[in-house]
């Protein structure tokens, strides 16, 4: 896992990441965006444009987004 999208993304889904990724690692969910940490690049353009401040580095997430590693995962296991 490399950038983990968070809370700030559920609802609002505002796609500013997916268009600027330039591998195609962001992928819409039911609820929020979500990374695909197997084509991460980890290249950092997503959390420039996000406009809810949503996308962080995994090791920079703060104790109560932590959940949304396991979510990410979880999204990606049922994929």
């Amino acid at each position: 896992m490399t950038h983990v999208i968070t809370a700030a993304c559920i609802g609002e889904k505002a796609g500013e990441c997916v268009d600027v990724c330039p591998v195609d690692c962001i992928i819409e969910g039911e609820d929020q965006f979500f990374i695909d940490p197997d084509l991460c690049i980890d290249c950092g353009a997503c959390t420039a444009v996000c406009p809810v401040d949503a996308i962080f580095y995994e090791d920079d997430l703060l104790p109560e987004d932590q959940p949304f590693v396991e979510k990410a995962k979880q999204f990606f296991m049922e994929a």
